[in-house]
C-alpha cells in the first residue's frame, strides 16, 4: 500500500488560505516523503482551462524529477460553476461532464491511473430518481472518455451531498454503468458522518475497492480521533488491497499548518502499515 496526500490543504479549494504554488507543494510532499500527490482540479493548482500545453508537461516532469507519483485526481465541485452532474440545469450538467472529460485528460498526461467521481447531489424540486440518472448517465460518459487505462472510482460523500451516501447507493450506481473501468472508493471521514465502520466497506466492496481517502473527526489527521484505523489496515491486507491510502484532511478550515498535518499523517502510518 502505498501513501498519498490530497492538495486541498495546500490550494484555494473550498478554503482560500493557506494557499501555495503547485510546484512548491509537489517539492514538499516529496521532502516529506510521501510515495503520491493527489491533485485537486481548482486553481491555483490544476484548473484545466488555465493550464497551456507547455503548462502540462513542466508539471509531468517536475513530478518526475521528484520522484512523486500523481496518484489520482478529482475536480472542485460546488462553488460558483457548479459542475454538479445532477443538476436540473443542462448547462450546468454539460459543463460538468465537459470538467470530468478535461481532468481525464489531465490524468493520462501526468500517468495518474484515477479519476475520483462525485456523483452530484439533489436540488429541492427535482425527482430523486432524475437526479440519480443524470448522474449515472454523466458516468458513462466520463467512464467511456477515461477509457481503459484510467480508473473512474465513485466517492459517497454523504457529509457534503445527498445522492451517492452510502455503500449500497456506491454499489448500485456502479452496477447500474457496468463499465469494465469505473470502481469504487470511500473517505473515512463519511463513513464517520453515518456512524458507520470503515471495515465493512472494505469487506463489502471486495475487488471493487481501488482507492481510498483518509481523515479523522474535523479532517484531523488519522490517529488524532476515533477512527480505528489498524483495523482498516488489517483488513485492507486480508482482502489484498493494492491502491494508494490518500491523505484528505485539514482542508475545512484556515487554521492549519500543512505540513504539520502531511508529516504527522505520514508518520502515523507508517507505524500501522
Amino acid at each position: 500500500m502505498r501513501l498519498s496526500f490530497n492538495t486541498w490543504t495546500y490550494s484555494s479549494f473550498p478554503v482560500w488560505v493557506p494557499a501555495y504554488p503547485l510546484d512548491e507543494v509537489i517539492r514538499r510532499l516529496a521532502r516529506i516523503g510521501y510515495d503520491g500527490i493527489e491533485i485537486g482540479a481548482a486553481a491555483p493548482h490544476a484548473f484545466p482551462d488555465y493550464l497551456t500545453n507547455d503548462r502540462i508537461s513542466e508539471i509531468r516532469r517536475l513530478l518526475d524529477d521528484n520522484g512523486i507519483a500523481c496518484s489520482s485526481m478529482l475536480p472542485a465541485p460546488g462553488g460558483g460553476a457548479g459542475f454538479n452532474v445532477a443538476s436540473p440545469d443542462p448547462a450546468e450538467r454539460a459543463a460538468a461532464i465537459d470538467q470530468y472529460k478535461k481532468v481525464a485528460d489531465l490524468c493520462h498526461a501526468w500517468g495518474s491511473p484515477t479519476l475520483i467521481y462525485v456523483a452530484g447531489w439533489q436540488i429541492f424540486g427535482t425527482d430523486r430518481r432524475q437526479a440519480w440518472d443524470w448522474s449515472a448517465s454523466a458516468l458513462e460518459q466520463v467512464a467511456d472518455h477515461a477509457g481503459k487505462d484510467l480508473t473512474v472510482v465513485v466517492e459517497p460523500t454523504s457529509s457534503d451531498s445527498n445522492l451517492i451516501d452510502s455503500c449500497d447507493d456506491l454499489i448500485q450506481i456502479i452496477e447500474h454503468v457496468d463499465r469494465s473501468n469505473v470502481a469504487a472508493m470511500f473517505d473515512t471521514f463519511h463513513t464517520l458522518y453515518r456512524n458507520e465502520v470503515p471495515t465493512d466497506y472494505v469487506h463489502r466492496l471486495g475487488q471493487r475497492l481501488t482507492h481510498i481517502h483518509l481523515a479523522d473527526v474535523n479532517r484531523d489527521p488519522p490517529g488524532s480521533g476515533v477512527v480505528d484505523y489498524l483495523s482498516l489496515i488489517e483488513a485492507l491486507k486480508a482482502t489484498g488491497y493494492q491502491g494508494y491510502l490518500t491523505m484528505e484532511i485539514g482542508f475545512n478550515r484556515r487554521n492549519v499548518e500543512p505540513d504539520d498535518l502531511a508529516r504527522r499523517a505520514l508518520a502515523y502510518l507508517k507505524t500501522i502499515i
